[in-house]
């Protein structure tokens, strides 16, 4: 069985490597090519877009690809919506691979929100110095406020730092609970500002924000294409197993 995983998540990684202890399964994994340094995946790894739903038909015709699972970033809405309409065209079985949002637990001051649009008009609002925390490629819906200070953490360096009072940093999870509220309290944030990416990786800056009584802005995800999905490596295993 030839299975193209579309990576960049730890679960998709953990998936490639479940697949290669096991015999009969050949596993290409397609990572974005946003990441400089990305974890090392057994198999064959190819790095950039398809272009477009076309573009991915004609690799999965190519490369007599059986099956794909989409376990790209919870946001990474294109291209799962690419995925469905190329598989589809192609008669190969698709499969969502998607780690559940983190759930509201007592004590956390969550104002939730459709896009980064409503976040970042919201943000004034609620406070005036922010911890960002929603990846380089969308800092620009928060360029424009006035008045309110930023510390963005990202992966690899933003594109530009989108305003005068902002401070960026890169960092990569996981990240630890002592270190998140060392963070807060040295910058003096009064609010953070996340998207509802799920995962143990990241959820330390919630425990945070929690602890120090802090409100938080998250996005919401819009809903997957339709389609079966699954929540862990060992669901997504199932279901390559079946015939």
């Amino acid at each position: 069985m030839r299975v193209l995983i579309l990576a960049g998540t730890g679960e998709a990684a953990g998936l490639a490597e479940a697949c290669a202890g096991q015999g009969g399964c050949e596993v290409i994994s397609s990572l974005a090519g946003r990441t400089a340094a990305p974890r090392a995946l057994p198999g064959e790894v190819r790095v950039g877009g398809f272009g477009g739903a076309a573009g991915l038909e004609q690799f999965l015709r190519a490369q007599a690809v059986d099956r794909l699972v989409d376990a790209s970033h919870p946001f990474a809405a294109q291209i799962s919506r690419h995925a469905a309409v190329a598989c589809r065209a192609a008669g190969v079985p698709r499969l969502r691979l998607l780690r559940p949002p983190w759930p509201r637990r007592p004590g956390d001051r969550w104002h939730e929100v459709d896009d980064l649009a409503a976040a970042a008009a919201l943000l004034p609002q609620i406070g005036r110095r922010a911890f960002l925390t929603v990846g380089q490629k969308d800092l620009t819906a928060f360029a424009g406020l006035e008045g309110v200070w930023l510390l963005i953490r990202t992966i690899e360096p933003p594109a530009g730092v989108p305003r005068e009072q902002a401070l960026c940093v890169q960092a990569r999870g996981p990240f630890a609970l002592p270190d998140e509220l060392a963070l807060l309290r040295e910058h003096r944030i009064d609010v953070l500002v996340t998207k509802a990416s799920g995962g143990k990786a990241t959820y330390a800056k919630l425990a945070a924000a929690r602890r120090l009584g802090l409100p938080v802005i998250m996005v919401r995800r819009l809903p997957p294409p339709e389609g079966p999905v699954v929540s862990s490596v060992a669901a997504a295993l199932a279901w390559l197993r079946r015939p």
